[in-house]
């Protein structure tokens, strides 16, 4: 079986080992044809806690690790600078 993979943003890092991860999905509207933007927020594993806010990251599904956690950080693809 494929891994599934998908690529977003994270938009919280709050948690202990954890990560909230927006993923964009662009889809034509079934009656209309207008590209709509779908966002669907994942809550992710992070081991090492390296993930901030708005960095750029690759998820991959994995067994449940909790009642809402079922994808863990594959790599960071883009790292947000701070100031």
């Amino acid at each position: 079986m494929a891994v599934r993979e998908k690529v977003g943003v994270v938009v919280s890092n709050k948690m202990q080992k954890t990560v909230v991860v927006a993923v964009e999905d662009r889809v034509a509207h079934s009656k209309y044809g207008k590209i709509v933007v779908k966002t669907k927020r994942f809550k992710a594993h992070d081991e090492e806690g390296r993930c901030q806010e708005g960095d750029l990251v690759r998820i991959t599904e994995t067994r449940p690790l909790s009642r809402t956690k079922r994808w863990q950080v594959a790599e960071v693809l883009r790292e947000v600078k701070k100031l």
